[in-house]
């Protein structure tokens, strides 16, 4: 996959900040920028994943913000659907497993059977290092599993799994309790950041979880899916 370096202007433009705020952002660490004769370039990559740490730290009226930013640079105006990359086939309840490892192994595999992804022995282990750099598990019981880079060598197309199993299990190093694990395969940074967006709105919602920690199978939880999405577009 290229990649490619931001200026600051082009870094602006796609932030949709002046290139006043873009110096200053960098100046204070705020984004993640490196000098080169004397001004500043900043990684495709780096960017991407500081607006991943942006999401994931986000409440609704940022998650807002940074839907706009990657739907202006992207040139999209329609919303993405969880849904379309989360297949019946790729959603499994309870999910049978139960330690850290196995979990991210079963999702893997779980992934690998909407027939888009044709390694899961190496996604699980590229998920299994983003793990050990920063674990995705939230406080709201649930663990967004990614890699840190688009595995597009195993994947087709991106596909999203869903896990949620019998009981929660510690599933980061501070011992948070986890039973609902969905895993962003995407087969690009920009659709893994607009997945993200879109999961990281949905789990705000508590009748979402709800649903999710009842659901007696699959078709149930996809179900949870279909409805959230239908709330959060209304709004």
């Amino acid at each position: 996959m290229s990649e490619e370096n931001f200026d600051v202007a082009g870094l602006a433009a796609y932030l949709h900040l002046t290139p006043d705020q873009v110096n200053k952002m960098a100046q204070r660490g705020r984004l993640p920028g490196r000098r080169v004769s004397g001004g500043w370039i900043f990684s495709e990559a780096e960017v991407h994943h500081w607006l991943e740490q942006q999401i994931g730290a986000s409440d609704l009226e940022q998650l807002d913000k940074v839907d706009a930013v990657l739907s202006r640079a992207d040139n999209i105006d329609e919303e993405i659907t969880i849904a379309s990359f989360c297949s019946l086939d790729v959603i499994e309840v309870p999910l049978q497993a139960r330690t850290k490892g196995s979990v991210i192994r079963s999702m893997s595999a779980l992934a690998a059977r909407g027939g888009m992804l044709w390694d899961p022995a190496a996604m699980a282990e590229a998920v299994k290092a983003r793990e050990e750099l920063h674990p995705t598990a939230l406080d709201c019981g649930v663990a967004l599993l990614h890699p840190r880079r688009p595995q597009t060598s195993i994947l087709a197309d991106s596909v999203v799994a869903l896990g949620r199993t019998s009981q929660p299990l510690p599933f980061s190093d501070t011992g948070q309790l986890t039973d609902v694990f969905f895993l962003l395969a995407s087969y690009d940074d920009r659709v893994h950041l607009r997945i993200l967006s879109r999961i990281s709105r949905m789990i705000t919602d508590e009748i979402f979880l709800g649903q999710l920690r009842e659901a007696p199978d699959a078709a149930s939880a996809r179900q949870a899916i279909l409805d959230v999405e239908d709330r959060i577009d209304e709004v």
